[in-house]
């Protein structure tokens, strides 16, 4: 991989016009503002559709993200890995990670440790056309404005080996925790809705063992994060949960979006 790992889905899940970017982010950010009043977080989890779909939801994470702008210097995100095969956790060669808004540099601080674990590797294999970490960087960057970065491909790990990784990450108030992922895929609008309301009733009673694949591609590291949410004494709260049938598209088949912020 290049020192700057290249956008790979700019154009397609987001737009690759930079002031139509910035546009899009802040009125899904102002708008989810608008929607709800929570505690400047530790942690967050937001969906990572394409913005079209899942947009709004993430806006309304990023809205309390905000918050505590001032204080945040450094983004730990995990997502789960689509693309290719993978045991445990990878970090990318890359020095930086470009979008259209510019370029977030990669934080090495924690590297050597990180690898020490024996569950995280270098593969770049697994970042270079995944999509779950590249969309949550627009709305960072809007957010945020500088920030150095820890990006983490989550594949067949452990809820303990992400939560050793997490705890060892985890810093002070400069740090903020991002898991992405998205919640029920293709069941009709009633199901979906069930199926996440009970994923979101897990989440919010920090229940790692009731989450489970069907109902989040990202529950390993959401599991990871709850283990680690407990140890901390944080409380998580669901700030807004729809579908792909409430924000675009039909309602026979929907993806369900969750954003929840822990504090």
């Amino acid at each position: 991989m290049p020192a700057t790992r290249p956008p790979a889905v700019a154009g397609q899940f987001y737009s690759d016009r930079p002031d139509t970017l910035r546009r899009q982010i802040q009125e899904y950010v102002e708008t989810g503002a608008s929607r709800v009043r929570a505690p400047a977080p530790k942690a967050v989890i937001a969906p990572h559709a394409g913005y079209v779909y899942s947009g709004p939801v993430a806006g309304t994470a990023y809205a309390c993200v905000r918050a505590a702008r001032e204080r945040l210097e450094r983004v730990v995100l995990l997502g789960p890995a689509h693309r290719v095969p993978l045991r445990g956790l990878a970090l990318p060669e890359a020095e930086a990670f470009a979008t259209p808004l510019g370029s977030v540099p990669v934080d090495g601080t924690d590297r050597e440790a990180l690898l020490a674990l024996g569950s995280v590797e270098v593969a770049d294999g697994a970042h270079a056309l995944e999509h779950s970490l590249e969309v949550q960087l627009p709305f960072l960057q809007w957010v945020l404005g500088e920030f150095r970065l820890v990006p983490l491909a989550v594949g067949a790990a452990s809820p303990e080996e992400v939560a050793e990784a997490l705890e060892l990450l985890w810093g002070g108030p400069e740090t903020l925790i991002v898991v992405s992922s998205d919640l029920s895929h293709y069941l009709d609008y009633e199901t979906a809705r069930e199926v996440d309301g009970a994923a979101s009733r897990a989440i919010e009673g920090l229940q790692p063992q009731d989450i489970t694949p069907d109902q989040a591609c990202g529950h390993v590291a959401i599991r990871g994060l709850l283990l680690v949410a407990r140890r901390y004494g944080l409380r998580a709260t669901t700030v807004d949960l729809r579908t792909s049938g409430d924000t675009a598209g039909g309602r026979d088949q929907v993806v369900g979006y969750g954003a929840y912020v822990f504090s």
